[in-house]
């Protein structure tokens, strides 16, 4: 190995690249065959990148890209976000309320993108990156709906499983409403990413129209993402 080299992060990242390029994840036993690694080097490697969420495992034991690595590119011009763009910048100005995307990444809901609308006095603002519990805020309560009914389901998830959308007041922002509808997208992984795309504001939004903003914007992301 050249000097200056490190063989360890080197390793990391032709396994990040590898589950990248693999359609459907890779199981870790392929992994370290296609690698030329010991199994037990294989498994430390993914344990790693998962306690990173760059990679996370599917229920099969399949290994996958995870939300961080999708971060990574929020900046970029990945193909989700570029879809994205200007879908959450219409719905911010529709609604006058801070548009996001976000990301189911195990227990959490992570913020994968933003967009602010213009001559709004007052906007909250969400750092791509915040995390949050699934079970706490508009956003994460939509992504719970489109899973099967539980006996552990709150009267929000009931609510957002029969018309589509979430809506929850006060429950991360103190005063804040929001509003976010879901959508399981095809992604290069594992074709299973759940997502939802919402707003959020403070004291005042109007929730008709928010509404039907979110499910049209949902709408809008999951049927181009399919082309």
């Amino acid at each position: 190995m050249a000097a200056g080299r490190l063989q360890t992060l080197e390793r990391g990242i032709e396994a990040l690249l590898l589950i990248a390029r693999t359609p459907g994840g890779v199981k870790v036993g392929d992994l370290a065959q296609k690698l030329g690694l010991h199994r037990a080097i294989a498994y430390r490697i993914v344990a790693t990148l998962a306690d990173q969420a760059m990679v996370r495992r599917t229920e099969d034991g399949r290994v996958v890209l995870g939300a961080n690595a999708y971060l990574m590119g929020a900046h970029s011009s990945d193909g989700l976000r570029e879809l994205a763009r200007p879908i959450l910048h219409t719905l911010a100005e529709q609604t006058g309320a801070t548009a996001f995307l976000s990301i189911a990444d195990g227990t959490e809901c992570v913020v994968a993108l933003t967009a602010q609308p213009r001559d709004v006095p007052i906007a909250i603002h969400y750092r791509v990156g915040t995390r949050h519990p699934l079970q706490n805020g508009a956003a994460g309560i939509a992504i719970l709906a489109l899973r099967p009914e539980s006996d552990t389901d709150t009267d929000d998830i009931r609510f957002a499983r029969q018309h589509g959308y979430s809506v929850t007041r006060g429950q991360l922002h103190k005063g804040a409403i929001g509003v976010s509808s879901a959508a399981r997208l095809p992604s290069p992984d594992d074709g299973s990413m759940e997502f939802s795309i919402g707003v959020v504001a403070l004291e005042e939004l109007d929730i008709d129209v928010a509404a039907r903003a979110v499910l049209s914007a949902a709408n809008r992301i999951a049927s181009n993402n399919r082309r």
